[in-house]
């Protein structure tokens, strides 16, 4: 078994020398290990990876590295996480360097092999980061009243013919990318009820990212797109989009939007110092303009907050495992 979900994994990340040296690990003796890689344990089930026992096993690195989903253009947020990433050296006392990742699978990767320590996720590819790379979500951005959410939209050109879902039957429809969870996930969970069928009613289209995705429609090379609410939001206030040329034919109910969450096995006072550093930070104005209001990061557990995404990934046949993402490295 061991065997099998390494040469998985090897698949799924483009390669297995990281996978060689870790696998022997996998043998050690777990109590619970839920839907986690056999890397990792979960003995108090809270459905996240457990902190090593052997304190010889905890990260203390001198450098925290630290990225954001790219979800759009990296370059966009490294410059947006300027002064978060000032206030985070100056609280943990440590250097913190902002490391740009190219996609989802480069970021889950680079936490699994001990180089991410502390890391944004989108919202689908959270539960990925947790079974497979032993990510710890504390925190969702939000405000006073809760952590912020976003729902998944189907969008079209507002000078097109299409009023519902079902009228895109043999039609161009771009999603994202496999491990989103609104530009791929949800679709496939969700549209079947409204007479929609991803893959059956229409070839699946991979744009790479929402933002490409968003303005695919807008150029009309797709007829229609399921993509973030937040991110088509940020691209019309930005001028990226004429917010009067598009249409959203559909909206889900909401989702948590990205997770923030650190590496399984940082010394257990580095972990507990970040999330201090998170909880405790307020945004400034142009950080607060680029998230929709967004002023804090609120605390979240993943068991509780991401419940709703798990169910979707499990309705779509999709669930965040070894497997599910070996076949959507193809």
């Amino acid at each position: 078994m061991i065997r099998v979900r390494a040469i998985l994994l090897a698949a799924a990340f483009g390669g297995g020398a990281m996978l060689s040296v870790n696998v022997a690990a996998a043998a050690t003796d777990c109590p619970n290990r839920g839907d986690l890689d056999t890397l990792y344990c979960d003995g108090d089930g809270d459905l996240v990876a457990d902190a090593p026992t052997d304190p010889k096993d905890w990260k203390d690195p001198d450098t925290i590295v630290f990225t954001y989903t790219p979800v759009e253009d990296p370059a966009v947020y490294a410059n947006i996480f300027k002064p978060f990433q000032a206030h985070l050296s100056q609280c943990t006392g440590k250097k913190v360097v902002y490391f740009q990742v190219q996609s989802n699978a480069a970021e889950i990767e680079a936490m699994r092999s001990g180089r991410l320590h502390v890391a944004g996720f989108s919202t689908g590819p959270t539960g990925f980061a947790v079974n497979l790379a032993g990510a710890v979500p504390f925190a969702v951005k939000g405000d006073a009243e809760g952590f912020q959410g976003y729902q998944l939209w189907m969008i079209v050109r507002a000078d097109s013919p299409y009023q519902t879902l079902a009228d895109l039957k043999g039609k161009r429809v771009a999603h994202t990318s496999p491990s989103s969870n609104s530009g791929n996930l949800a679709p496939h969970a969700l549209f079947p009820d409204q007479g929609l069928v991803p893959g059956k009613d229409y070839e699946v289209l991979y744009s790479g990212k929402h933002d490409q995705s968003a303005m695919g429609v807008y150029a009309g090379d797709y007829d229609a797109a399921p993509v973030a609410s937040d991110v088509l939001t940020r691209m019309i206030h930005r001028g990226q989009i004429d917010g009067d040329k598009i249409r959203v034919i559909y909206k889900s109910e909401t989702f948590p939007t990205s997770s923030f969450a650190h590496a399984h096995n940082l010394k257990p006072e580095l972990a507990s110092k970040l999330v201090q550093c998170f909880t405790d930070y307020r945004f400034p104005e142009e950080m607060t303009a680029a998230f929709e209001g967004a002023d804090r990061f609120v605390p979240v557990t993943y068991k509780d907050a991401w419940e709703v995404v798990r169910k979707v990934a499990d309705g779509s046949g999709t669930p965040f495992n070894a497997a599910t993402y070996a076949k959507q490295a193809k």
